[in-house]
């Protein structure tokens, strides 16, 4: 019997930087609009943000509260399994998912969760305050409001909700962001339910925990209009500044999630799941992009080594105790584990697996993520004949494929994991090299600070859809629409146009517009007649630094800025003499808040009812009113709140040193000043005894006198006096 040829050699390093060279890959940093055009890179968002209402979307839990892990009070574990959609077919999410076979358990705080978070109670009527919002949000954004709000189901078989489904409603269709240099369509908003914080992912077990479960939360979805990353930030940047300006959604940490769908030309639609910052998304919808362009690259070599792709097949080999020469780590870790160990000889695939995907992963990363996901068995779950780490076993290899019969242009794998896990192993490295064969599969992935991803599920369609026979369409009237549009927000890009006709220096506008500032801004210079700059600086630049340093109490509300400004033109005293103060105005627990005008009232969390009793069903049949706004503030409000304690500023002024001057008592403190100069510095000129009195002034002169007026007076004294210098 004849051997098989020895194989050639390979370098996987040198592979790798081929590939990547081969698809034209440049950093971000580097890529120019040319390089997106040449891959035709194409993108859009949602854009997924809760909203700050007392209670939960389909049931009175009070939204907002949080617990840790080991806070929980029950545990409820469940199995997932798929259903028909309207048209009688599984979606292929769900399918995936089932394949997992997953063990989810439920971690509920009874403080914050109910019976409707099982789905053993119907859902109540859906929160009104919520309604409201999202409609309000709608309407800023200039988009057409449905007629009737449908509520529909949204599959969800990862786990991430207990019911294995989301409720969902559209509130409005067609609208559009005016970005800078161009205009990104709007397709949709939605209004729907958070879903659970996952603990773990381990095996076949993952653990969640329901107190974010049911909280309402508004979907804004764009046309794939973005074609460089930038436009695709910016857009993002513009949703989020546009929900903040109402003043009614949260903030923080996992307030607002971004879905990124990238595409380049002859690609597909591929979602990078919960992006947590925006800062990220410039790094990561470029790596997809070129991602992308790799595998389609992949695709044209498979083409050309595989002559007939629906006659390929894997070929299979377990290595068990006997094969001693094959029982280097972790193979042999893994024997001791009790786990089985196959070897897989993949033809055609020379190549392939050090191909570049993405900076620092190859397509055998593709493969092992895949592994972790739907096999279920944890990395590391694989070694493979192109590995570029330091601690490869490449030279194992050579061995392992004449041991497998393989061809010179093969490639092998050996992976490893418990025995009912296997057969879901080999098929999920069968179905990703034909998937390669095709191109770019329909995925979700999971996102990383270093602008990489990982395979998280495939991609849902619209198969998961169907509607919620246990709720009522809801009405939108005429009369809702016009008491909402009544009290909008300002147009985020009037504010822009505020921003630069105010001259507030173009580095605090992103600040100021993610902490909806802009208006308390307009409202100190409006209402108390400052200057819009001067308050813009202090709050853009001064706060900002202040608040970075972590020097800002915990509670303290912006209302108290406004505050701030009132006390200056109360005592008469100019702006710069807040620049003094605002350490220990932001530092300071001051007094309680009892009643000031412009206030508005913290809202009162409802008692959570019993498990599927509303204690006020008519309340909930209708949309009401909603409060009359506080005077001054209206709906749309700073974000904060306005019942903090009032610091002492008069206290706080006080402890600064700050002595006001008339000018009278400027001119006399700098003639007495200039002499001092003359006997500590012999050998000076004038701009140097200028700028030392000024130095020894201006604590004192800031709050009565403009500082530019000081210097010219302090100028003509010393002028007159003919200061020996």
């Amino acid at each position: 019997m004849t051997k098989p040829c020895p194989m050639p050699s390979f370098d996987p390093l040198k592979n790798y930087e081929k590939t990547r060279d081969e698809i034209g890959y440049v950093s971000r940093k580097e890529a120019t609009l040319n390089d997106y055009k040449r891959i035709g890179f194409k993108s859009g968002l949602e854009v997924h943000q809760q909203l700050k209402t007392k209670s939960k979307l389909f049931c009175r839990c009070p939204a907002g509260i949080y617990h840790d892990h080991d806070d929980y009070d029950a545990e409820v574990i469940r199995h997932m399994r798929p259903t028909l959609s309207e048209m009688g077919v599984y979606d292929g999410t769900a399918l995936m998912e089932f394949k997992t076979r997953k063990e989810i358990t439920y971690r509920i705080n009874n403080e914050t969760a109910c019976t409707y978070e099982v789905d053993d109670t119907p859902p109540f009527p859906i929160d009104p305050e919520a309604l409201e919002i999202a409609i309000c949000i709608a309407l800023a954004a200039k988009m057409n409001i449905v007629g009737e709000v449908h509520i529909t189901r949204k599959q969800y078989l990862d786990g991430s909700i207990p019911t294995g489904f989301q409720r969902s409603a559209i509130i409005s269709v067609e609208g559009e962001l005016p970005l800078k240099n161009k205009k990104v369509r709007l397709i949709q908003l939605s209004l729907e339910e958070d879903s659970c914080r996952e603990v773990s992912d381990i095996g076949h077990k993952r653990i969640y925990k329901t107190d974010r479960l049911g909280m309402p939360l508004i979907e804004t979805v764009t046309y794939p209009d973005c074609l460089t990353p930038d436009e695709l930030a910016e857009a993002a940047e513009y949703i989020r500044f546009l929900n903040r300006s109402t003043g009614e959604v949260r903030t923080g940490i996992g307030a607002a999630r971004e879905d990124v769908n990238v595409s380049c030309e002859g690609g597909s639609r591929v979602e990078m799941k919960g992006v947590a910052h925006i800062k990220w998304i410039p790094e990561l919808s470029h790596n997809e992009a070129f991602r992308q362009y790799a595998l389609l690259n992949i695709r044209g070599r498979l083409q050309k080594m595989i002559a007939d792709p629906s006659a390929w097949t894997l070929k299979t080999r377990e290595i068990t105790e006997a094969e001693t020469q094959f029982h280097l780590a972790p193979v042999r870790t893994a024997l001791d584990r009790g786990e089985r160990v196959i070897a897989l000889n993949l033809p055609g695939c020379r190549g392939i697996l050090s191909h570049f995907t993405q900076p620092g992963h190859v397509f055998a990363d593709e493969i092992s993520d895949r592994l972790k996901v739907i096999a279920c068995i944890e990395k590391p779950n694989m070694i493979h004949s192109e590995d570029i780490g330091s601690n490869n076993f490449n030279n194992l290899f050579p061995e392992v494929a004449l041991w497998l019969s393989a061809a010179p242009d093969d490639a092998q794998i050996i992976l490893w994991g418990p025995d009912e896990d296997i057969p879901t192993a080999i098929e999920t490295v069968e179905e990703r090299i034909r998937l390669a064969l095709e191109g770019v599969p329909n995925e979700t992935r999971k996102t990383f600070e270093d602008g990489t991803t990982i395979f998280e599920r495939v991609l849902p369609g619209r198969d998961r859809m169907y509607p919620d026979t246990d709720s009522q369409p809801i009405p939108v009237t005429t009369e809702m629409l016009e008491r909402l549009s009544r009290d909008l927000p300002v147009d985020i890009s009037r504010r822009f146009r505020q921003m630069k006709e105010w001259g507030i220096p173009e580095d605090a506008w992103h600040y100021l517009l993610s902490k909806n500032l802009v208006q308390l801004i307009e409202r100190i210079g409006d209402e108390l007649g400052f200057n819009h700059r001067e308050v813009g600086i202090l709050i853009g630049h001064r706060f900002r630094s202040l608040e970075g340093r972590g020097r800002v109490a915990e509670g303290f509300s912006y209302e108290r800025l406004y505050d701030l400004f009132a006390f200056l033109k109360k005592e008469k005293l100019l702006p710069p003499v807040a620049r003094l103060m605002l350490p220990g105005v932001v530092s300071c627990q001051g007094v309680p808040r009892q009643t000031l005008s412009g206030d508005d009232s913290a809202p009162e969390v409802t008692p959570r009812s019993s498990p599927g009793v509303d204690s006020s069903p008519e309340q909930d049949r209708q949309i009401p009113h909603r409060d009359d706004p506080a005077p001054n503030i209206g709906r749309f409000t700073t974000s904060g709140d306005a019942t903090s304690p009032v610091p002492d500023f008069a206290a706080i002024l006080a402890a600064t040193g700050f002595n006001p001057l008339s000018m009278n008592d400027i001119k006399s403190e700098t003639e007495e000043l200039a002499k001092k100069f003359a006997t500590i510095c012999h050998n000076s000129h004038m701009e140097a005894a200028v700028n030392w009195v000024m130095g020894q002034l201006h604590m004192n002169a800031i709050g009565t006198v403009r500082l530019s007026e000081v210097r010219k007076e302090v100028e003509g004294i010393l002028d007159q006096i003919e200061v020996q210098l």
